[in-house]
């Protein structure tokens, strides 16, 4: 059963969505229908816990699949739901799109809200209902597949309406679909310039020299998280990967000095830091970074 986790984007240092859910006891029943199905995150309106706060989305933003649920180790009737094949929405999408909800769970039969509903931390939803937001989720990848599919001359037009046509999850779950999707989010997020250089070339076609990278590797289940990337050019991607560079939590560019060449500095933006998004949710998260350093990063 596919369910609804209700969560904000921007998370404390330890608890991440891409990776874990915190939950009370309260909602066990409902996210233990969940585990090994797929789940949609939304974020509500208040984005603290202070009745009071606002400036919440209202919409859903991400998808992924709840791998497990484990009893959380320091406090007492609460639990975390583990995560895989997390990846972001294209665009958040709001849960009353067209003046009606996604979620039939939230409409009262005489068309006002369902706010009990509408409380509920954790909600059970049908799968039509979840194809329909994770379609919206992905309208633009979507399209730009399907334009893509239809210059292929390998394949036929009912193959490309066959693809176009069938369940959202089939694609969302392969590779090629999850890194096209990553690469875009990523190079969206950072103006498709290098993060550690600053420069910006794009080709004639509007192709970015700036590549997608992931901190913590999908092969060290690393998820495909907006958070969990950032946009660097060929060289320095190649550094990165390889542990010659490195960024701290203030995104302080670490360098190993004895395995790099003089003369490196140059290479490198003159603030010697990393240049992310303004936005928190787009930045690199603290813990993706702390991986990269304690396993990958060759200090010298």
């Amino acid at each position: 059963m596919k369910a609804v986790f209700t969560a904000r984007r921007v998370s404390t240092y330890d608890d991440d969505v891409s990776v874990r859910y915190h939950f009370p006891r309260t909602y066990l029943g409902q996210a233990g229908r969940a585990v090994q199905d797929f789940i949609v995150y939304y974020e509500p309106r208040r984005t603290s816990p202070d009745l009071n706060s606002s400036g919440g989305l209202q919409s859903y933003f991400a998808v992924a699949r709840l791998k497990s649920i484990e009893p959380d180790p320091a406090r007492a009737d609460h639990f975390y739901g583990y995560l895989e094949d997390y990846i972001d929405f294209d665009a958040p999408v709001r849960f009353d799109k067209s003046q009606a909800y996604f979620e039939s769970i939230l409409q009262k039969d005489d068309g006002s809200t369902n706010k009990g509903a509408f409380g509920r931390a954790v909600r059970l939803i049908p799968d039509a209902e979840f194809e329909t937001i994770v379609r919206h989720g992905f309208t633009e990848s979507i399209e730009i597949e399907a334009r893509s599919n239809l210059v292929d001359e390998t394949l036929g037009l009912a193959e490309v309406q066959l693809a176009f046509e069938r369940p959202i999850i089939e694609s969302i779950v392969t590779r090629p679909f999850r890194d096209r999707v990553f690469t875009r989010q990523v190079q969206a997020a950072y103006g498709q310039r290098c993060a550690v250089t600053g420069i910006r070339l794009v080709n004639g076609g509007g192709r970015a020299e700036a590549q997608a990278a992931h901190i913590r590797p999908v092969a060290s289940m690393g998820p495909d998280s907006v958070r969990n990337g950032v946009a660097l050019s060929g060289t320095v991607h190649w550094m990165f990967d390889r542990g010659l560079i490195s960024v701290d939590d203030d995104f302080r560019i670490l360098k190993s000095r004895s395995l790099l060449p003089d003369g490196i500095d140059r290479f490198f933006h003159p603030s010697g830091r990393l240049l992310v998004p303004e936005p928190e949710h787009l930045q690199p998260h603290p813990h993706f970074l702390r991986y990269h350093r304690h396993n990958v990063f060759k200090e010298g």
